[in-house]
């Protein structure tokens, strides 16, 4: 059977689920709002318990929210949280965890080299090379303006 375009355009759309568009972005923000109002109290935790400085108290909470995802990933529990979340867990500093142990967790029968630790940068890879260059670029342009220019 041969279909032209707009002939497979109608079909797809006949086939094809509408998105619950509104409750996608709902879930999205409720979820991805309750994870980083989690990442605040943590924050605050090693602020006001913990004692610690606010820059240190930051960077222990970006260590720990980095680990419960990671540890929620391994647990399967991520990718559950993930199907009603949807874009929700991938901003977060959470989701960058969940992206680098996924891969790793589907390739670790092959091995720790060949699968685990060379799969583990699939997805995360390409972020941290152009987050890098990108700040390197800025760090340069930067340099230029302060100490070059004036």
């Amino acid at each position: 059977m041969q279909y032209n375009q707009q002939e497979y355009q109608k079909y797809l759309e006949k086939k094809s689920p509408n998105s619950p568009l509104l409750k996608n972005v709902l879930f999205a923000f409720v979820i991805g709002g309750a994870i980083c109002t989690i990442g605040q109290a943590v924050t605050d935790f090693y602020q006001t318990i913990a004692g610690l400085e606010e820059s240190t108290a930051r960077t222990a909470a970006s260590i720990t929210m980095i680990f419960f995802g990671a540890l929620l990933t391994g647990m399967d529990v991520y990718c559950k949280i993930g199907k009603y979340a949807g874009a929700g867990t991938l901003v977060p500093i959470t989701g960058f965890a969940n992206s680098i142990v996924s891969p790793a967790m589907e390739f670790k029968k092959e091995g720790l080299v060949l699968g685990l630790a060379s799969k583990m940068f699939v997805i995360a890879g390409p972020v941290l090379v152009y987050g890098i260059t990108a700040s390197v670029g800025v760090g340069i342009i930067y340099y230029i303006i302060r100490f070059i220019g004036g």
